[in-house]
């Protein structure tokens, strides 16, 4: 069987639509590289149980994927990885997206989305590393996300971290070709909708859209996953599925292609298949596939597990947690 990394972007739409008769309804997960690819032609969702760069050395470097999108692991020692000097890091994050960038089309977007990396009460702010990588690219830089969470560990020496960053990029030059960009998708309350013009020829008319307003670049009602979290599963640290649910909603549309290098529990693939959008993950610990292949069959079936992105933060003074008595 042809590979997908091989095709012509003619091909692959063209067999997508041949082989709607033989959708699988089910995620798959590979361990053989090769087939991983193979299996994208059948399959809307399929993890490939390895090394990224495995995945993606198998492939034949065409523009197949519309959105790029993860939370690479940070370098501090979690399970899942084994903590290296911060320059042995960044030249292996360097190699992963030196791979996978050839394989990102014209016009689509990458999301890498990331924190601090501290050693001995010093941060080292991960996106300012990456973003001399991904500058190397000659990507556009859309937009530096502050993803602003309320709970976390409590520093003594320094305050304490409450937010992290997604940098966007568009691969595109000089605003050419058009990327996509749905804002209708993913609009918020506003805050005065009631509010109206009071001069012009569009005076008493309301001055808010609608439909609420752009949610900007300061993501505040999204809250990290901790242990009472919907979503919690036994990953570390997991990616809430309303961030990149937002991700994708405005970056691509139905039917496209999302990849994401480090899956984890698959919460890119909740969010695809939540979407109607397609999905390619990596994940190199067994566990956590077979955890993320079963979180995206509940999506499948109907079986809605995850907090949706436009939902507000939670009032903590309603909790009878918020006074002493």
């Amino acid at each position: 069987m042809k590979n997908l990394g091989r095709l012509t972007l003619e091909a692959q739409k063209d067999l997508h639509i041949k082989k709607q008769n033989k959708h699988r309804s089910k995620c798959c997960i590979e361990k053989n590289p090769n087939k991983t690819w193979d299996s994208i032609l059948f399959s809307d969702y399929c993890i490939f149980q390895g090394d990224v760069r495995n995945f993606v050395r198998a492939g034949n470097k065409q523009e197949v994927f519309d959105l790029i999108v993860t939370s690479p692991p940070y370098n501090i020692g979690k399970e899942y990885e084994k903590q290296i000097p911060i320059s042995s890091y960044l030249q292996e994050q360097e190699d992963i997206i030196n791979k996978t960038i050839p394989y990102l089309k014209t016009g689509g977007s990458v999301c890498w989305q990331t924190g601090n990396y501290v050693v001995k009460n010093e941060i080292i702010p991960l996106d300012i590393e990456f973003a001399t990588i991904f500058k190397k690219h000659n990507l556009q830089l859309r937009n530096r996300i502050i993803w602003h969470f309320g709970h976390g560990l409590h520093c003594q020496k320094r305050f304490s971290g409450r937010y992290e960053t997604i940098l966007w990029y568009t691969k595109t030059k000089n605003n050419i070709p058009l990327h996509t960009f749905n804002l209708d998708a993913v609009r918020i309350a506003s805050k005065y909708p009631g509010k109206k013009r009071f001069r012009g020829p569009s005076k008493g008319e309301f001055s808010s859209h609608p439909s609420g307003k752009n949610p900007e670049d300061v993501w505040t009602n999204i809250p990290n996953v901790k242990s009472n979290h919907i979503e919690k599963t036994i990953h570390p640290c997991q990616f809430p599925v309303g961030l990149i649910q937002r991700l994708i909603l405005a970056l691509t549309n139905e039917g496209d292609i999302i990849f994401d290098p480090f899956s984890g529990v698959s919460s890119t693939g909740v969010a695809a298949a939540a979407t109607k959008r397609r999905y390619v993950g990596c994940e190199i610990v067994q566990k956590y596939t077979t955890i993320g292949s079963k979180r995206i069959n509940e999506i499948l079936n109907g079986r809605k597990t995850f907090r949706d992105h436009s939902l507000p933060i939670y009032d903590h003074t309603k909790s009878p947690l918020s006074k002493r008595k």
